[in-house]
Parts: structure tokens; sequence; C-alpha cells
């Protein structure tokens, strides 16, 4: 077999140890569903801002708000925000419409409606977050692992070189050279996961600033329309 063959990434990668396999097996499944995750994320995150600024568009057009909350109970495909307003708006509406409320009764009542929205608030945001951890734990802990099993090969190539009588260049480049694809199969896993948490993370920290704005504000909507 030709130098060039040995050193081949497909050859490298059959021929090396079994545990350096493995690690390239993990790393490999990790990088695709980190990707999986990265493209979901994207989707999400996009589909977030777009249905975000639809729904404040129509609420700060001056539109009805009965009108708005029967658009978000009747729609199976609301968004993030919409979905914060129809918690507050239908726990405002259920205590509203329960009894003749005194002054102190209706701080309540407000009370409970801002609540409801922090609950909902809290969902979605949850939702947001999802998977942005294993990005995260993609993008520090892959280059180790992948470091883990160069350090493996290496030891292993240079274990080699006790069977042979003349130590050559041509006889540990191949062990050294596949073990480094360890590393370099890490590195692909985790840069695109460190990119795109820091992307997505402060895309979300956008929208949970855009989020509890609106709570703030239509808090006070509901305040000025009690008295």
């Amino acid at each position: 077999m030709s130098v060039s063959q040995d050193l081949s990434f497909v050859s490298l990668i059959l021929n090396a140890s079994l545990l350096v396999q493995l690690v390239m097996a993990l790393l490999l499944i990790v990088s695709v569903m980190s990707w999986m995750y990265i493209f979901r994320k994207m989707f999400a995150i996009r589909d977030a801002h777009v249905q975000t600024a639809a729904f404040e568009s129509a609420f700060w057009s001056g539109g009805n708000l009965k009108s708005l909350y029967d658009r978000a109970s009747s729609n199976n495909r609301t968004g993030a925000l919409e979905r914060i307003f129809h918690a507050g708006m239908s726990e405002y509406m259920k205590g509203k419409s329960a009894t003749t409320m005194s002054g102190t009764d209706m701080v309540a009542l407000l009370d409970g409606a801002r609540r409801a929205m922090r609950a909902a608030y809290q969902r979605e945001m949850d939702n947001l977050d999802s998977h942005l951890s294993f990005l995260a734990s993609v993008g520090s802990v892959s280059p180790y692992v992948g470091l883990f099993g160069t350090v493996w090969g290496i030891m292993n190539a240079f274990r080699g070189l006790a069977n042979v009588q003349q130590a050559t260049l041509a006889a540990v480049a191949p062990g050294i050279a596949e073990a480094l694809i360890a590393t370099a199969i890490g590195l692909f896993a985790a840069i695109p996961a460190v990119l795109a948490y820091n992307r997505y993370s402060h895309e979300v920290d956008r929208l949970a600033i855009r989020f509890e704005s609106f709570i703030e504000e239509f808090s006070n909507i509901l305040q000025r329309q009690s008295k």
C-alpha cells in the first residue's frame, strides 16, 4: 500500500485503534446532533422575531384589546408574545367579570394578570432556551474529547516504536496522523456550536427584553382601563 493511501483520511480512521475510533464516532454523532439543533433553533428564533413584530404592530396600531384576545383564542399558531398577552388578558377578564370590585380587589386583579403574564413569559423563555445548553456543552467539551483521542493515539504510536529496531518518521507518522484527526473532528464539532450558542443567546436575550417591556406596558394599560 502506498504512503498516500496509508495517510488518506478514510484509511487513517479505519486503521485507528478502537478507542480512538470510538472517540471519533462519538464526536461525529455529537456534531450531527449539534447541527440539527442549530438549524431547529435558527428557524424557531426567526419565527419568534417575525411573530413578535407582527403582534406588536397589531397591538400598538390602536386595535381593540378584546378583538386581539379573541383572535389569540381562536388562533392555533400564536407567537410567544401573543401567548403572553393572552395569558394576562384572560386572567384580567375572568377576574373582572366575576364580581363588582373594590379598589383593593382591582389591585389584586392587576397583580394576578401580571403574574399570569410572568408565568407565560417563563414558559416561553424555557422553550426558546431549550437545547442551548447542549450547544454550550458541545462547544466546551468536544475539543477535550478530541484531545483525549489524540493523546491516546500518539501514545499507541510511540508504544509501537518499541517493536521497531530503527525509529523513522515513516513508522510513526500514520499513528500520529490518525490521532490528530480526533482533535480535528472535536474542533469541527465545537466551533459551530460555540458560534451558534453565542448568536442564539444574544437573540433570545433580545426577545426577553421585548417580552418584559411588553408585560410592563400592557400592565400599565390594564391599570388605566380599570380606573
